[in-house]
């Protein structure tokens, strides 16, 4: 139950972040292109492979933090089925170049993001000594 618990509340933290990153991103750069989502999916890709590093590898970050950080924080944080959808709804619309920027930048940089944070991870903890 304890897990249930650490996931429930990451995942409240995550969702929080994820609509107050949606509605800064549409003040600053309009609603025209779904930047609140690619920034929370970048992101998350980043500290999900930083968590999953300092966690797998070294046992830096306990069970139940790597539990809260990337199943809790991360999946409410990260947006793919938001993704998706927008991405859909821009080709709808005909917004075809926009469609495919959002597609291409998101899983390029999600996925160079993520062996990133996992980069960082190992190189923080050689810096531990």
């Amino acid at each position: 139950m304890q897990q249930v618990v650490l996931v429930a509340l990451g995942g409240a933290a995550g969702s929080a972040l994820r609509y107050l990153t949606t509605v800064a991103a549409v003040r600053w750069f309009g609603a025209d292109f779904p930047f609140g989502t690619l920034a929370v999916n970048l992101v998350g890709s980043f500290c999900i492979g930083l968590v999953q590093e300092l966690a797998t590898d070294a046992l830096v970050l306990s069970p139940d933090a790597r539990l809260l950080l990337s199943t809790g924080v991360m999946g409410g944080l990260t947006t793919y089925s938001a993704f998706s959808y927008e991405t859909v709804r821009l080709f709808q619309v005909g917004a075809w170049h926009s469609a495919g920027i959002n597609f291409a930048v998101t899983t390029v940089l999600c996925f160079a993001l993520c062996v990133l944070g996992m980069a960082t991870g190992r190189l923080l903890l050689s810096l531990r000594g």
